[in-house]
């Protein structure tokens, strides 16, 4: 049975869904069955993988609301063993839609039931909020991944986040835990990445992923190409850091990228 895995965060511009995106595209390529799931309005993990609102069946939407199956509307991504379940616009509206729905917050859920034995892992990428598109995401998880960045107010909000996943796990999903805490967007020549690195390690203690993702040009660009950084640029640092989280994650020992 796959682990789900939600990558949250409410706070923008952490790298959630750079982090979404390249840590699916790794765990396909070191052999590992992966389904992400766009669970955020703007699409950008979508875009991320190719998958424009020209090119797609259907999305998380059509699923949230009843009116496909999750296999339906399942895209494959250029990459073996990494498909997608995409997300549109409307997805904007939903929350509203889902309002007099029962049992709205198991949506997503319910819908994994029929493929979650196909993938060993099912990452979803939750938008930037704690609405119940973020709540739909932690009630079907295992676990949570919560990406943080090395820069000013890093921590701002998290314990906003922390309460959530604990009213999930009491009145939703017991079993929900913190899958790991990732710092992003690091650089160590600056003290301000170093001081924010040891507050969060302080903090999270051993729920602190070894791996830090660096600062790297070619993971900014890679979402334009509708790339993930391991098909745009294999050799960059920022493939070899997602590699490594990868192996992390999965129990895999890591690999040198030469």
């Amino acid at each position: 049975m796959g682990r789900i895995i939600a990558v949250a965060n409410q706070k923008g511009g952490v790298g959630k869904t750079t982090t979404a995106v390249n840590l699916s595209a790794c765990l396909a390529v070191g052999g590992h069955p992966t389904l992400l799931i766009d669970m955020d309005p703007q699409a950008n993990a979508s875009s991320g993988c190719d998958a424009g609102p020209l090119g797609i069946e259907g999305s998380v939407y059509e699923v949230l609301l009843g009116h496909a199956p999750l296999e339906a509307v399942i895209f494959r991504t250029a990459i073996p063993g990494f498909d997608l379940v995409p997300s549109h616009i409307s997805l904007a509206g939903a929350e509203v839609e889902m309002a007099s729905i029962l049992g709205r917050e198991r949506r997503l859920s319910e819908a994994l039931e029929s493929t979650r034995e196909d993938y060993e892992f099912v990452i979803v990428d939750c938008p930037p909020s704690l609405g119940l598109l973020t709540l739909n995401a932690m009630t079907a998880a295992n676990s949570c991944l919560i990406p943080v960045q090395c820069e000013y107010y890093a921590l701002e909000g998290l314990s906003k986040l922390l309460n959530s996943i604990q009213l999930v796990q009491r009145y939703l999903n017991p079993s929900l835990e913190i899958e790991g805490v990732l710092l992003t967007m690091f650089d160590e020549r600056l003290q301000l990445s170093r001081r924010v690195a040891a507050e969060v390690k302080s903090y999270f203690d051993e729920k602190v992923y070894t791996t830090e993702i660096r600062r790297n040009v070619s993971l900014a660009a890679a979402p334009s190409f509708g790339r993930p950084i391991i098909l745009y640029e294999p050799r960059s640092t920022g493939a070899l850091n997602y590699h490594r989280l990868a192996d992390e994650i999965s129990g895999a020992p890591p690999v040198a990228i030469a």
